[in-house]
């Protein structure tokens, strides 16, 4: 009898919610800039579809819940009749291929023009130089605002109709993006949010304003659509904190109480943007307190997500960098082939296709 050939974790078949995976290789999602004037465009429909696989995960790159939430230029959005439709051929061209897909939402916060952060301070470090932000570009803000208590709701309000208006454009479900210094991030973190009202000071209170925004989403289109990014170790945009495990445990633990489907955390080892460093800490806690689907990221390759995976510390994991320059990723962890290296200088160019529908399939590959 001829050997069976050894199993690879990140290619078992796992049941997310009422979706059933094929494999356990997720899509991260990734800003790209290619949806002008905030619009969505008709060459996402090939992006995402060249990244679709029957049963597989994508997360669609960050979408703004308001005209206020953007902070860099030609990201997409889902405020507005027009991105709605703009987004259903997207879609319908992932739904084609059986592909599950969720919609990331977010409010950049202090690193938008309409400078909403927690507290009053300058963005990062400046505001009178350039700064970098999250690697993707230069850019210069106005000096960001305290958010008032009576505006909070009204952001809540953003994201529950995000949500609904993702939901309308064919989306699986949301992901409420809490994570790499934007607004829900600015509050989770004690080193940012030096608020006094109930959404500062305390773990609870910190955590406050992001669960209600959990709670409200969820409300709207059922916990069995809603997952959350949370990055409790990441120092992005000066948004750390002084104690991440337990932070990320108290989130872990309030979440239970919504039901959600699942939470998407990024490696302590991504405490800086793009670069891996050596780290005692681990999402393993966190990853026990959760009771949904818990899903990893951050610097992951085939061997060490297929180590995570079987050793139970993640169900699936995310791949962003790896996924942009090897559409049929999964299929080259299938057959243990070489991969295209990723081209950091055409990350976020506007072209709609250099570095973003043009790195080649393995078949292509010579």
């Amino acid at each position: 009898m001829a050997a069976q050939p050894p199993t690879i974790p990140l290619l078992t078949p796992y049941k997310l919610g009422k979706f059933n995976l094929s494999h356990r290789v997720v899509l991260a999602p990734l800003t790209r800039r290619r949806s002008y004037h905030n619009v969505p465009q008709p060459h996402a429909i090939l992006c995402y579809s060249q990244r679709t696989s029957n049963g597989g995960l994508l997360i669609a790159e960050a979408t703004g819940v308001s005209d206020t939430a953007q902070g860099y230029p030609d990201t997409p959005g889902i405020w507005t009749k027009e991105q709605v439709e703009a987004w259903k051929p997207i879609v319908d061209a992932v739904h084609a291929k059986d592909g599950v897909f969720f919609c990331q939402i977010w409010h950049v916060g202090r690193v938008s023009n309409s400078g909403y952060q927690p507290n009053g301070q300058a963005p990062i470090s400046s505001t009178d130089k350039p700064i970098r932000l999250n690697g993707i570009d230069t850019s210069e803000f106005t000096p960001p605002r305290r958010l008032r208590t009576d505006e909070i709701p009204q952001i809540v309000n953003d994201f529950r109709l995000a949500a609904k208006n993702a939901i309308e454009a064919g989306f699986d479900g949301v992901e409420i993006h809490g994570g790499h210094g934007y607004l829900l991030d600015q509050f989770l973190k004690d080193q940012v949010n030096d608020r006094t009202d109930q959404y500062g000071g305390s773990l609870e209170n910190r955590c406050r304003f992001p669960l209600e925004v959990v709670e409200a989403v969820v409300k709207e289109i059922g916990a069995d659509k809603v997952g959350i990014k949370l990055s409790p170790f990441d120092d992005y945009t000066d948004s750390g904190d002084s104690n991440p495990n337990a932070l990320g445990l108290y989130m872990a633990n309030s979440l239970n109480k919504y039901g959600i489907l699942y939470c998407h955390m990024a490696e302590p080892r991504m405490e800086t943007v793009g670069e891996k460093s050596e780290s005692h800490q681990s999402l393993l806690p966190m990853r026990e307190a959760f009771n949904g689907t818990f899903i990893a990221a951050g610097g992951f390759d085939r061997e060490d997500g297929n180590k995570a995976v079987a050793e139970g510390h993640a169900d699936l994991i995310a791949y962003g960098r790896w996924f942009l320059a090897n559409p049929d990723l999964p299929k080259r962890f299938e057959l243990n082939a070489p991969l295209n290296m990723y081209n950091r200088d055409t990350f976020y160019l506007s072209d709609p296709v250099i570095g973003y529908t043009d790195y080649p399939f393995l078949e292509t590959t010579a």
